[in-house]
């Protein structure tokens, strides 16, 4: 058993580990050491499906110091006219070139791929057997409390029968005839991508049957856009976020406003969902999407048999010549927040909603800039909640704003924040035209709505819980 030392130990080179380590060793001369079980940088994207791209702009994503992407509008496909969406390979690859370009060039990282850590002070090669007992002098940052489920690596709840063709959506690509007919599994980000990765190759949307549990709201990627160009597209749609959240009397109030607005919306119009997991869909995508008809909503699936498929709500028929597509996977379950810096172990969580890199990066600046001990470093890092169901919609609003309040009131923390490449919105802001009398109205529009906007929430959801 060899002894490492170090002051930092980084469980996890996914995404939050990776932006974590980035900005760390950029604010402070720490020594670094990262363990992860996957043989490369990258977490779950070594376990993802093939055509799987970000839902969000790669703008977005990533490390701070380092670009993703070429910064280009997308010309072709059901994206075009928006931000490009890297592509599941090219996440990959650009990890790999954090990790060996920029953390391991500044020799005060260390990486241990193909490791696992034994949460004892101890961590064990997969591949050799070779045990380290590692002491780390200020903190260990467990990044496994985000930890990401992915199709190719979870365990379904339901029982699948001997007979029945069922794959997670990983193996797509490698059908080689024609089913009787397609059914995936699933509501969320995955199902989306099953069912556009099906039409787009020609599968004729009557072969589709779409089971989902519960329908969800989902954000119009088209007012989530960085850059100057799409500055009245994207505060527009702020402004009419926080108004409505102002006006609204109750949650079902709210969310009829908030699709009024084009701030949310959903897959089908006559259909109330009660999920929100935050998947950002494009105009052209909604449509293709509605373009499948047979959506079942009986509840969630117990078994699937060779000729039916159980669920809480009923049976549909099937056969052994479907294929049954596995898109059940939570991305990120939705569990109960901790306090992020607590005396040696550092929980990195999100601090603004849907951005796991850019949150990673402002608690790594925070480790290494603010003074004062761990309450003055959490009064900066309220826990914005991984959303499961409307009610956290307006819970993670309300602590996104919590958190903008604090960033603004540190004048250092501002400049780090409007120069940090993962801050796409302060950029878009940094970057508009500000003698253009309109731009400076729906600004001030966007700001005075903030404050009524979050108190109304605070008391919607505290009628929503008495």
């Amino acid at each position: 058993m060899s002894e490492i030392e170090t002051d930092y130990l980084i469980v996890g080179t996914g995404c939050v580990g990776m932006a974590f380590a980035d900005t760390l060793v950029d604010h402070c001369d720490a020594d670094v050491v990262m363990i992860d079980s996957h043989a490369e940088p990258g977490g779950h994207w070594n376990d993802a499906y093939p055509f799987v791209t970000l839902h969000q702009p790669s703008s977005f994503y990533g490390v701070a110091s380092t670009p993703l992407g070429r910064d280009r509008i997308d010309t072709t496909g059901l994206n075009a006219g928006l931000g490009e969406l890297a592509t599941g390979a090219e996440i990959q690859q650009y990890f790999h070139g954090v990790m060996h370009d920029h953390l391991l060039p500044t020799g005060r990282v260390r990486w241990f791929p193909k490791s696992v850590w034994d949460r004892d002070g101890g961590f064990r090669s997969q591949l050799t057997g070779e045990t380290h007992r590692i002491t780390a002098r200020r903190r260990i940052v467990d990044t496994t409390h985000l930890k990401t489920t992915v199709p190719s690596t979870h365990t379904p709840s339901f029982e699948i029968d001997p007979d029945a063709r069922f794959m997670p959506l990983n193996d797509l690509p490698k059908v080689t005839e024609p089913p009787a007919g397609w059914v995936v599994v699933g509501g969320g980000k995955t199902a989306m991508d099953a069912v556009l990765w099906l039409l787009g190759a020609g599968v004729d949307p009557e072969a589709i049957t779409w089971i989902m549990s519960r329908d969800g709201w989902f954000i119009p990627r088209e007012t989530v856009q960085p850059g100057p160009d799409r500055f009245r597209q994207t505060f527009t749609a702020q402004a009419l976020q926080y108004e409505a959240c102002a006006a609204a009397t109750d949650v079902d109030d709210l969310f009829a406003r908030l699709e009024d607005g084009g701030v949310l919306v959903r897959l089908d119009p006559s259909v109330e969902p009660s999920m929100f997991h935050a998947p950002t869909v494009s105009a052209p995508e909604l449509e293709a999407l509605r373009s499948v008809r047979n959506v079942v909503r009986l509840g969630r699936v117990t078994r699937i048999g060779s000729h039916e498929i159980e669920l809480t709500g009923g049976t549909i028929p099937t056969s052994p010549d479907h294929i049954h597509v596995d898109c059940s996977a939570s991305a990120i379950p939705k569990q109960a927040p901790t306090t992020i810096f607590d005396g040696h172990v550092i929980t990195p969580q999100t601090v603004r909603a849907y951005q796991p890199a850019f949150s990673a990066s402002v608690l790594a600046w925070i480790e290494a800039c603010v003074g004062g001990g761990d309450d003055a470093k959490n009064a900066l890092a309220t826990v914005v909640p991984i959303p499961d169901d409307r009610l956290d919609w307006l819970k993670l609003t309300v602590a996104n704003a919590v958190n903008m309040r604090a960033w603004s009131e540190q004048p250092e923390m501002t400049r780090f924040l409007d120069q940090n490449r993962l801050n796409g919105f302060s950029r878009t802001v940094r970057d508009v035209d500000t003698s253009d009398p309109d731009n400076v109205a729906l600004l001030m529009r966007m700001r005075e709505a903030v404050l009524p906007g979050v108190m109304n929430l605070v008391k919607l959801i505290g009628d929503a819980e008495a």
